[in-house]
C-alpha cells in the first residue's frame, strides 16, 4: 500500500481524497495556488505545498506537480475530476517519473478523450452509439450535407470537449458557422484542440450514466446507474439513482454494454460510461476517465467508497467485492450547490462567504470545501458543495431534500439553492420525466413568476444557530472569531503555518497586529467581509465584463450596425462561456480589448452610439 499520495487537485474533491487517504492510513501532499493558500484541503492534509505561477494556470502545470511529487516522496498522484484528470500525457509523465497514476492507463485516457476514437472502439465493442461522423469535421458545408442526411438538429462537439465544454446545437443551416467556430473556439481553450466531430442530436433523450469500476486483474463491475437529466448549458445541475421510470429490461441492456465496453478497455480504475437514452432506445455518449462530480450518490445507494477503491486498485489490489455484492438500498439525491445567481441566467458570482452552515442530518452527507470566511475566487467553477441525501424511496428522497436545502444557509454570494428548492416542488421531475433540456426549455421560463417563493436571502441574524435554541439570540450571543494572525514559513515551496484567532464579543472582532519585533499592536475593528457582485455599472451604450474573465471572441467590429440584445461579445469567466449582448440599438463606435485579454470586473470593452 502506498504510504503518500499527492493529490493534483483543489477544493472540494481534494478533501475528499484527503479523506479516503486518512481511512487507508496514507499520508496525503496537498498543493494550492496562492488564493487557495487558506483553504481546506491545505489546512487539512499532512503536508502542504505551493504552486508557483498564475493562480488560473498551476494546477494545470504537471512538471511543477510532479517535481513537488518526488520532493515530498509521494508514491502515487490522485488527479480528482477536472484539471489534469484526464491528460494522457500527465498519467505517461507519472509512469516516467516511477510514480503511480490513480487512473487508468495513458493510452485509455487518450482513446476515451477523442469523442471520434471512443465511438470507434464502443461501436466494436457493440455498444450501440448515436449516428454520426467518425471522422473530424472542419468545413460549414460538411456540417450542412450532415444536416440533410440525419436531419435537424445535429449536435457538433469538441472532440476532446466533456461536460458540456465545446458542444453546440445547430437546429438550421444559417447557425451551421456560427456554432462550427464556437465549437472550435472552445475546444481549443480548454482542451488543447479544435477537432470537432457531428452526430445526430437527440431531442428530449435522458442524460444516463453507469459508474464502473475494473481492478488490474481483470475483474470489472458496474455499480449501477445516475439520471443527470436535469441540466442547463449541459451542465448538470441534479443527480439521482436509481434512475426513475427506468424500463427493467433497458436497465439491464445498459448495465450490460457499460461492462461490455469497460472491458474492451482492459480499463482499471474508477470510470463513468454516459448515455443518452431516447424511448426504449439507448446511445453511447462518452467516458469520463475518473471519479465523476456525482459519486456521492453511488456510494449512497451501494456502500461502495468509490475513491478509497480507487486507491487499492492503483496499489495492485483486486476488488474487495463481486458483483453480485452489490445491489441498490434507497433512493438518492445530489444537488450541485453552485456560486451562480438563478435570476441571471446561472452567471457565475465569485465573492466571500460571510456565512455557511451545512444541514446536520442522519441522511445527509455534504461534500465542500467552504466554510464561512471562504473567498470564491474567479479563477475556478463556481462549484461550493455537493448536497447528497438518502431516502428509502425516491419520494422521501425528494422529501428530504427539501429539508437539508432549507438548513443549507450561505451568505454573501448567490447560490443555486433557490433553484433546486423549486426542482424539488417541480410536478415534471416529481414525476420522473425531466430530459436533457426540460430546465432551460421549459422550467426557467417560468422562473420569474416563482423565484419569489424560492428566496433564500436572509438577514445573518435569521440564521439559527446550529446549537439550537433561539435563532437572533443565540447567533447574537455567540462569541466572534477575529481576524486570525497567521505566520507562515516557506520552506523550497514547502508551507508550514499557524494560525491564532481571538474569540470577542459579537460585534467586536478585531484584527491583531505584529511590530517587526512581535508585540502586538492597539487592535482596531475589522471591517465585514465585503461582498463581490458581478453587476455592471454600464450606461446604455457601454458593454462592460460583469466579473474577472477572458473575451473569448468579439463577434462584431467597428462601424456594424447592432441591435439590442444582440450578442456582441463571448467572454468567460469561472470555466463558464456567456454572451454579452448589446444594451441599446446603434454602431459599434469602438472595441476597447482584444480576444485572449484578461479583464478585471466593470471594464469597459465596446461602445455602441446611437
Amino acid at each position: 500500500m502506498f504510504k503518500k499520495i499527492l493529490i493534483a487537485n483543489r477544493g472540494e474533491i481534494a478533501v475528499r481524497v484527503i479523506q479516503a487517504c486518512r481511512e487507508l492510513d496514507i499520508k496525503a501532499v496537498a498543493i494550492f495556488s496562492e488564493p487557495d493558500k487558506d483553504g481546506k484541503h491545505v489546512r487539512l492534509a499532512d503536508e502542504a505545498w505551493k504552486l508557483e505561477g498564475q493562480p488560473g494556470k498551476v494546477y494545470l502545470d504537471y512538471q511543477q506537480i510532479l517535481e513537488i511529487a518526488k520532493r515530498a516522496g509521494a508514491e502515487a498522484v490522485h488527479p480528482g475530476y477536472g484539471f489534469l484528470a484526464e491528460n494522457q500525457d500527465f498519467a505517461q509523465a507519472c509512469i516516467d517519473h516511477g510514480i503511480k497514476f490513480i487512473g487508468p492507463m495513458p493510452d485509455v485516457i487518450k482513446r476515451m478523450g477523442s469523442k471520434v476514437e471512443s465511438r470507434r472502439v464502443m461501436k466494436d465493442a457493440g455498444v450501440p452509439v448515436v449516428p454520426g461522423t467518425t471522422d473530424p469535421v472542419t468545413d460549414p458545408a460538411e456540417v450542412k450535407k450532415l444536416g440533410i442526411k440525419y436531419g435537424y438538429p445535429l449536435a457538433i462537439k469538441a472532440s476532446a470537449g466533456g461536460g458540456g465544454r465545446g458542444l453546440r446545437v445547430v437546429r438550421k443551416d444559417e447557425d451551421v458557422d456560427n456554432a462550427l467556430s464556437g465549437a472550435q473556439r472552445e475546444g481549443a481553450s480548454y482542451f488543447g484542440s479544435d477537432e470537432v466531430y457531428v452526430e445526430k442530436y437527440l431531442d428530449k433523450p435522458r442524460h444516463i450514466e453507469v459508474q464502473v469500476i475494473g481492478d488490474e486483474h481483470g475483474n470489472v463491475v458496474h455499480l449501477y446507474e445516475r439520471d443527470c437529466s436535469s441540466q442547463r448549458r449541459h451542465q448538470k445541475l441534479v443527480e439521482e439513482t436509481p434512475a426513475a421510470k427506468l424500463d427493467p429490461g433497458l436497465k439491464a441492456r445498459l448495465l450490460e454494454a457499460a461492462v461490455k465496453g469497460t472491458k474492451a478497455l482492459n480499463y482499471t480504475s474508477a470510470g463513468t460510461l454516459e448515455f443518452m437514452v431516447a424511448q426504449d432506445e439507448f446511445y453511447f455518449l462518452e467516458m469520463n476517465t475518473r471519479v465523476q462530480v456525482e459519486h456521492p450518490i453511488s456510494e449512497m445507494t451501494t456502500g461502495v467508497d468509490i475513491v478509497k477503491e480507487q486507491i487499492l486498485v492503483a496499489a495492485g489490489h483486486p476488488l474487495s467485492f463481486k458483483q453480485e455484492e452489490i445491489s441498490q438500498r434507497g433512493h438518492a439525491i445530489e444537488c450541485r450547490i453552485n456560486a451562480e445567481d438563478v435570476n441571471k441566467n446561472f452567471l457565475p458570482n465569485p465573492g466571500d462567504i460571510s456565512v455557511y452552515v451545512e444541514p446536520s442530518l442522519p441522511w445527509v452527507r455534504v461534500d465542500s470545501a467552504c466554510y464561512s470566511g471562504y473567498k470564491v475566487i474567479p479563477f475556478y467553477d463556481s462549484l461550493l458543495a455537493k448536497l447528497v441525501v438518502w431516502g428509502r424511496t425516491r419520494q422521501e428522497a425528494i422529501a428530504r431534500t427539501r429539508i437539508a436545502l432549507r438548513d443549507f444557509k450561505i451568505q454573501g454570494v448567490n447560490t443555486t439553492i433557490p433553484f433546486h428548492l423549486a426542482i424539488m416542488d417541480d410536478p415534471t421531475f416529481q414525476a420522473g420525466e425531466v430530459h436533457t433540456s426540460y430546465v432551460e426549455q421549459e422550467f426557467m421560463k417560468h422562473w420569474k413568476e416563482i423565484a419569489e417563493k424560492y428566496s433564500v436571502t436572509k438577514p445573518a441574524s435569521a440564521i439559527a444557530s446550529p446549537a439550537g435554541g433561539n435563532g437572533d439570540a443565540a447567533a447574537s450571543a455567540l462569541p466572534e472569531r477575529s481576524e486570525a494572525r497567521s505566520f507562515e514559513v516557506e520552506v523550497n515551496q514547502r508551507m508550514f503555518k499557524v494560525a491564532v484567532a481571538e474569540l470577542v464579543e459579537p460585534g467586536k472582532a478585531r484584527v491583531a497586529a505584529t511590530t517587526s519585533g512581535g508585540a502586538p499592536r492597539a487592535a482596531a475593528t475589522a471591517p465585514k467581509p465585503k461582498r463581490s457582485t458581478s453587476i455592471s455599472t454600464a450606461k446604455p451604450g457601454e458593454i462592460r465584463s460583469t466579473m474577472n474573465g477572458v473575451v473569448k471572441d468579439i463577434v462584431v467590429k467597428v462601424g456594424d450596425k447592432v441591435e439590442s440584445g444582440q450578442r456582441v461579445i463571448v467572454f468567460e469567466a469561472m470555466k463558464m462561456e456567456s454572451d454579452l449582448n448589446a444594451n441599446k440599438t446603434g454602431t459599434v463606435s469602438g472595441i476597447k480589448v482584444k480576444v485572449g485579454e484578461t479583464v478585471e470586473n466593470d471594464v469597459l470593452l465596446l461602445t455602441i452610439d446611437d
